[in-house]
């Protein structure tokens, strides 16, 4: 939603000499506070806007009242085009205020920006797999819209055992994990993440958000995904393996596997994160003839029972 601000903001440049954050809020509906945090992010993006202070003041796009966005570099046109592509998860809102942006780019870089738009397409579906449509979870846009106005929300959430409970959350920001959507929030016990998908109503309230001075999303996330890898793989194994089976093991294992140095013998040493003892001892048996267990002991033992249970039946 704030892209499609940000595109309306640089439409009424366009076709206005000069706009306050005062007349972009009443145009769009939001806050002078977030009017001027919109007109600051596309300064800050590169879109060749300024300010100017005092009585009469405003904000300017370079180069005049109806600018061709001159100060846009080629590289710099492309890459804005390629948010309209195929390949984005944006709005059709949002794809259609950029195509009709094409307009006021000098001429040189319509065909270029053009082409970027239509250049790239993802395909999320690996070989062989069936096709799964994701929608967006059905009140993303009242959490994203909560994010943005800062205020925060009565929550009616269903947890992953079916009981439903409602508290009030302070919205700081919606992270995409693959097909799940996740609204991060302070509440009275703590930083939470909430799946989207299971949040049964939304009601916005009056009161405004306390945002910590030094919150970064990104940043937020990165812990909240390293709890729950750790949560989610709490043993860690030791090994070693033979050269050429490294390439195997990060296949199998992705980031559940780190890679060390190389021992006296040539091989390689190697950390595997997992469940239990149990699963990862079922999962790591069939690559006995790459990989060596060194510890813990347990794991070792249950390896042992496995290779007997083999021995057995298919001996």
């Amino acid at each position: 939603m704030r892209a499609d601000r940000l595109m309306a903001i640089l439409l009424l440049l366009q076709q206005r000499e000069q706009v306050t954050a005062a007349e972009v809020a009443r145009e769009l509906e939001v806050s002078e506070r977030t009017a001027r945090r919109d007109l600051d992010a596309l300064a800050v993006a590169g879109v060749p806007v300024y300010s100017m202070q005092g009585r009469g003041g405003g904000w300017r796009l370079v180069g005049g009242a109806r600018t061709d966005l001159s100060g846009l570099t080629a590289n710099e046109a492309r890459a804005l085009f390629l948010v309209a592509g195929p390949a984005s998860a944006t709005t059709p809102d949002v794809k259609a205020a950029l195509r009709k942006l094409v307009q006021a780019l000098p001429e040189p870089f319509r065909v270029q920006a053009d082409a970027a738009a239509s250049s790239l397409l993802v395909d999320p579906e690996r070989w062989g797999s069936s096709r799964i449509e994701h929608r967006p979870p059905r009140l993303l846009d009242e959490l994203q819209d909560a994010v943005i106005r800062g205020v925060q929300v009565r929550l009616r959430y269903v947890d992953r055992k079916g009981s439903e409970s409602e508290r009030t959350v302070h919205p700081l920001g919606i992270v995409a994990k693959g097909p799940t959507w996740y609204l991060v929030a302070d509440t009275e016990v703590g930083r939470r993440t909430f799946r989207i998908d299971r949040v049964s109503a939304v009601e916005p309230t009056d009161d405004p958000v306390h945002r910590p001075d030094d919150f970064d999303l990104a940043e937020s996330w990165q812990e909240i995904a390293d709890e729950v890898d750790h949560k989610r793989s709490p043993l860690e194994i030791e090994a070693v393996c033979a050269p050429d089976g490294i390439g195997l093991l990060r296949m199998v294992l992705g980031d559940r596997l780190d890679v060390g140095g190389s021992t006296t013998d040539g091989r390689i040493e190697v950390v595997i994160r997992g469940p239990n003892e149990y699963a990862l001892a079922g999962e790591l048996a069939g690559l006995v003839e790459w990989l060596e267990v060194t510890g813990p002991p347990g794991v070792r033992d249950r390896l042992a029972s496995i290779g007997n249970e083999l021995v057995e039946r298919y001996g």
